[in-house]
């Protein structure tokens, strides 16, 4: 019924941009969040950002480099990536809720090297 389709990541040096889009579909008026994780190889996975209707829960570590934006008539979520270090290497998830129902998509993979 729900349906999470993720763009942008591919390969990129350090120190440049990507900016990840996430489009949701499905018969469901508006999620109650909207948001990103990551997980790099051999980690676990973990939050990056996630938004509801009015606060935003940010890591800590990923504040200055990373920002959230969403939209809900497009029940979109971006998330836009600066000054990517090789750290930041790993299958970026996003995910939405719907009260205490929680949706996935598939991933992108984002590499960043030189």
């Amino acid at each position: 019924q729900v349906q999470l389709v993720e763009s942008g990541g591919g390969l990129v040096q350090p120190g440049r941009s990507l900016r990840l889009s996430c489009v949701a579909s499905g018969n469901i008026p508006s999620f109650s969040a909207m948001g990103w994780y990551r997980q790099a190889p051999g980690k676990q996975r973990e939050l990056v950002a996630m938004m509801d209707s009015d606060t935003t829960n940010f890591v800590d570590s990923l504040k200055g480099r990373f920002s959230i934006s969403r939209d809900n008539a497009k029940k979109s979520v971006y998330l836009q990536m600066n000054s990517l270090k090789p750290e930041d290497t790993a299958v970026y998830y996003c995910s939405a809720a719907f009260y205490s129902q929680q949706y996935w998509g598939q991933g992108t993979q984002v590499i960043v090297s030189s």
